[in-house]
């Protein structure tokens, strides 16, 4: 009787284990992106391809480079990434190099102009487009959800992010803070504002930004706005540094004239342009810049 007994509650442990492990497979995994579309699948994908280096760097960040199977041209870091394959831009990337890869996901820029393309082929896209600091937390987030790494991990890489942000900044002697910096990111002039990821990094290391968050994050400026404003420092890239100088009026400008200009090598450049997880290291870069060219 006992053992009949025993068997029995046995048979209901395992048929409420079977009901159990069955609904959770039924649930599967999802995730809505930025879109407000909700994605799932069965598993966590293994097989992913990226069109955005910030989403790149944040996969290979979470510990899942090696599930990366393609990525577009831009992506360059870590150096483990260089040998994969390349499918071109991040905003028109080449759809057939993209399906050829068979991936289970592919995360991309909202902005990206073959979301609809690839999904009408039958490919699961994640829409994903981090512009703030808190962006990038959640977009850490969403990614960890994509590859199936606990929130645990996730926040405690979050953390580690924001507290080097943090030191960077409590390195900065006192006679840095109020300078007014003009940031660069495209000789457009296309300028870093007050309310991008590039803008609060730096008001957190407690300078002003000459370009106000009115005009968004990423403002198409006239140059003579740059020139009334009179910047004490200039942070630009290598690449967009060529003929800044020579604009009309800019050589009056303090930063110019006194050479209080940070030209930063490409390497250099991307990270600073990059809202991921080396963020922390793009305020270590402003603060080093800073440091040296502060009045």
């Amino acid at each position: 009787m006992k053992t009949n007994r025993l068997l029995g509650v046995l048979w209901v442990f395992l048929a409420g284990w079977a009901l159990l492990v069955g609904s959770v497979h039924a649930a599967g995994l999802q995730v809505t992106d930025d879109r407000g579309v909700t994605v799932r699948w069965d598993v966590p994908p293994q097989r992913i391809v990226s069109l955005l280096p910030s989403l790149t760097e944040t996969v290979c960040e979470l510990g899942q480079c090696h599930r990366l199977v393609g990525v577009d041209r831009y992506s360059n870091w870590p150096a483990s990434i260089t040998q994969l394959p390349r499918v071109g831009g991040g905003i028109d990337p080449n759809v057939e190099a993209i399906v050829a890869l068979r991936p289970d996901v592919v995360l991309l820029a909202q902005s990206s102009r073959v979301v609809q393309r690839l999904e009408s082929l039958g490919l699961k896209v994640v829409a994903l487009e981090p512009k703030s600091h808190a962006d990038v937390q959640r977009v850490l987030g969403k990614v960890a959800q994509v590859v199936g790494v606990d929130a645990q991990a996730t926040q405690r890489v979050w953390r580690n992010i924001d507290a080097a942000v943090s030191a960077a900044a409590q390195s900065l002697p006192a006679r840095v803070k109020n300078t007014r910096v003009y940031f660069e990111v495209n000789r457009a002039p296309y300028g870093a504002g007050t309310s991008s990821f590039i803008g609060e990094t730096l008001t957190r290391l407690g300078v002003q930004n000459i370009v106000p968050a009115s005009l968004g994050p990423f403002p198409k400026l006239n140059p003579e706005f740059v020139v009334r404003a009179n910047p004490d420092v200039i942070m630009v890239g290598d690449r967009n540094f060529e003929g800044m100088t020579q604009r009309p009026g800019w050589r009056s400008i303090r930063a110019v004239r006194e050479e209080r200009l940070c030209v930063f090598p490409n390497d250099e450049s991307d990270v600073l342009v990059r809202p991921g997880p080396r963020m922390a290291e793009a305020a270590r870069l402003m603060a080093r810049c800073l440091q040296e060219k502060a009045p």
